[in-house]
């Protein structure tokens, strides 16, 4: 690849070029040099209209389907899907059939994805089947590429069961992702549990149903070290708990998810089943908490915790509909609406930090290019014909959005909407 990005303004904060309109030449997919003015003979030349870059971003929760579920995803319209969204790595949960919780099966996925702008980082189970009673083949999944381990939307109820995974994953350095929710607690709870819920008849999830397990897994991560990230908080009391655990210096990190910081459960009036998440949307007051959590540090990333479903198992009954909804089309157009420019990218590159040990904004001469191509301006309605996802259960249609994704440059790839 020989190509020069013309007369774009960086968005990378730890980098001398930060807000500066700049061009960028890069050569056999690396970054060759970054200046005001480079000569582009025998070039191509890439023009954008209000053309902003930054460091490539990745998202640490989305779910495609392949293998089993292909009706939902396939993993290459998936990738695509993401390099149009402007996602340059995408962290797999391993919520397929089979279960992705051994080495061969991630080796699989990862192969599935060798020649694609995105690159797909497998995300391994962290019991065998991901159903809680034995650990699964943690160091194999390690050595044949995984990046973390847990068992997607499924909580540990076994404290033991986690205690020895957080020890055991010390020894080569690995991360534990824990879904914090207490299924005793939820019962048969489908939504927030307050003034909406009990309006509308439907029962509800005490945001206690999360606070409790999170608070046991700090006690055991405080007990036994190592790493632990928290997937898709949603309560103002789990914002509280982590900052008072990163405070004591226990390594530990975050997530939300995008719908928990623009949507409110206000939005359930026409019990809509697009809005059937889980953790499920809460009220205003925690939005407010988790949007203060970004912006104090508190929570480390935002992520689409895009989950495509077919409708067969989203349009029907809401109490028998699955939870989740896609969200890697419309994850920067939606928070552009409610958080500042530099806050979106911060949060949707740090994921690569905290699961590649890599940083945040990298432009350096002679590194692999790895980009996001954006504006942020302008405004728009999000309607079906900008989901590029086989499914179609987004929670955002018909949402204001702002700015627009043109696409992403990474392994060499130009992939442009």
């Amino acid at each position: 690849m020989d190509l020069l990005i013309k007369d774009a303004i960086i968005i990378a904060p730890e980098t001398a070029h930060h807000h500066k309109k700049v061009s960028v030449r890069i050569v056999n997919g690396n970054i060759a040099e970054i200046n005001e003015n480079i000569a582009a003979e025998g070039m191509e030349i890439l023009t954008l209209p209000d053309l902003h870059i930054s460091s490539g971003w990745m998202d640490s929760s989305v779910s495609l389907g392949e293998p089993g579920f292909e009706e939902r995803e396939t993993l290459s319209n998936g990738l695509d899907t993401a390099a149009k969204s402007g996602f340059t790595h995408i962290a797999l949960q391993p919520n397929t059939q089979p279960v992705v919780d051994n080495q061969t099966l991630v080796s699989f996925v990862k192969n599935k994805a060798f020649d694609k702008a995105t690159t797909l980082l497998p995300i391994g189970a962290f019991s065998k089947q991901q159903q809680g009673e034995d650990l699964a083949e943690m160091y194999d999944m390690k050595n044949a590429g995984a990046i973390a381990f847990g068992d997607y939307k499924k909580s540990i109820a076994n404290a033991n069961l986690l205690k020895i995974g957080l020890q055991y994953t010390q020894d080569f350095d690995a991360t534990v992702i824990a879904y914090c929710n207490d299924a005793s607690i939820k019962g048969k709870g489908v939504v927030h549990e307050g003034e909406v819920s009990t309006r509308l008849g439907l029962k509800g999830i005490p945001t206690l149903a999360e606070e409790v397990v999170l608070a046991r897994n700090l006690f055991l991560l405080e007990y036994t070290g190592g790493k632990l990230h928290i997937p898709t908080i949603s309560s103002a009391k789990s914002v509280s708990l982590i900052r008072e655990a990163k405070n004591k210096g226990l390594q530990v990190s975050c997530s939300v998810a995008v719908h928990q910081l623009v949507l409110t459960d206000e939005v359930l009036e026409e019990f809509d089943t697009r809005y059937k998440v889980n953790p499920p949307i809460r009220n205003e007051f925690h939005r407010q908490a988790l949007i203060e959590g970004v912006l104090d540090g508190t929570i480390d990333c935002i992520t689409s915790d895009h989950q495509p479903l077919d409708i067969e198992h989203k349009k029907m009954e809401f109490d028998l509909a699955k939870d989740g909804t896609i969200g890697l089309e419309s994850a920067f157009g939606t928070l552009l609406t409610v958080l500042p420019l530099d806050v979106v990218i911060e949060k949707l590159t740090a994921a690569k930090k905290i699961f590649l040990n890599t940083p945040e904004d990298l432009f350096e001469i002679n590194k692999p290019a790895c980009i996001t191509l954006f504006t942020p301006h302008g405004e728009s309605i999000f309607t079906k014909e900008n989901i590029y996802s086989k499914s179609k259960n987004s929670a955002f249609l018909n949402q204001k959005m702002k700015g627009k994704v043109y696409g992403i440059i990474n392994n060499g790839i130009l992939n442009l909407k």
